[in-house]
């Protein structure tokens, strides 16, 4: 079983703030970072770091060596990266003096995917191969039609949530991995984690949902079970990369075969030593210190 990360790579600029700002306000930042990021780029690299053989296709611009570099050092498979003319995608991200963040991106070369391209790629996969998918990138919805008829399972992580995810087949997704904001949109309302999970799988009774709670943890559901983790408890320095690292180690797990429990035990843990380091790709931890940190820290009450 093969991993395709479809997704997004970006060069972000992190600004240090006291708080975000808001409309209409000035201020001063005291720091600015250069890091690698963009959610298909750290899915790919928690992936490997999580031991998984991944494959990152996508693409980036002229600018693009910080990229390439990282995902390179990381373990990541680039044979199906395409560099192209012009700018990489990047991310302005706002973080404030207490980890909170404000992001707004440029798409660039994350949205010059061909058809063609996309062809060229898939026919290097087959059924029961993974196929990681963000809304970073353009041609969301013909790839999941196209993986899908190749009998590949397909999660999709639907960040960031906007018009663009209407021309997805949901009912063509093996997995989304969502947090409530995004879960709520898709399923037209909800309340509460239960009434989302009840309201998406009334749609799309087929698709497996992991629905993340930020401190109150994570669910998993398959419509005929639910199982339930904590978040594990640690220090909040920058929350930029949480979700990226967790949808990574998931899919790692999922391709090593493991059930659902070990799965979200393993991908919450990966989360909470992330938010603990500044920036996005730097931030993503190895296998061992998350196997050390899923044994050792206190979950949250």
């Amino acid at each position: 079983m093969k991993i395709l990360n479809f997704g997004s790579c970006n060069i972000d600029y992190v600004y240090s703030l006291d708080h975000i700002v808001a409309v209409g306000e000035t201020e001063t930042s005291d720091k600015l970072e250069i890091f690698p990021g963009g959610k298909g780029l750290n899915q790919s690299i928690a992936a490997a770091r999580a031991g998984a053989e991944v494959y990152h296709a996508g693409c980036v611009g002229e600018d693009g060596g910080l990229l390439t570099d990282v995902l390179l050092r990381s373990g990541v498979d680039l044979t199906y990266l395409k560099k192209i003319d012009g700018k990489s995608g990047h991310a302005i991200i706002q973080l404030s003096h207490k980890g909170a963040n404000s992001i707004f991106l440029y798409p660039g070369a994350n949205e010059k995917m061909t058809k063609e391209y996309i062809d060229e790629v898939l026919s290097h996969f087959e059924k029961g191969d993974i196929l990681c998918l963000q809304n970073e990138i353009n041609l969301v919805e013909y790839l999941v039609d196209k993986a899908y008829g190749k009998g590949m399972r397909i999660i999709l992580n639907p960040s960031p949530f906007n018009e663009k995810l209407d021309k997805v087949d949901y009912g063509k997704l093996s997995f989304v991995i969502l947090n409530e904001v995004e879960g709520r949109a898709i399923a037209g309302g909800g309340n509460d984690p239960a009434e989302i999970l009840a309201n998406i799988k009334a749609k799309y009774p087929r698709l497996e949902i992991v629905l993340t709670l930020g401190a109150k943890g994570c669910v998993y559901t398959d419509g005929d079970r639910e199982i339930y983790h904590a978040a594990f408890d640690a220090p909040v320095i920058d929350t930029t990369a949480a979700g990226d690292t967790f949808t990574g180690y998931f899919m790692a797990e999922l391709a090593r075969g493991k059930d659902y429990p070990e799965i979200l035990k393993i991908a919450s843990a990966a989360s909470a030593l992330a938010i603990s380091k500044k920036g996005a790709a730097p931030s993503i931890p190895l296998l061992s210190d998350v196997l050390k940190a899923a044994d050792t820290l206190p979950l949250c009450e």
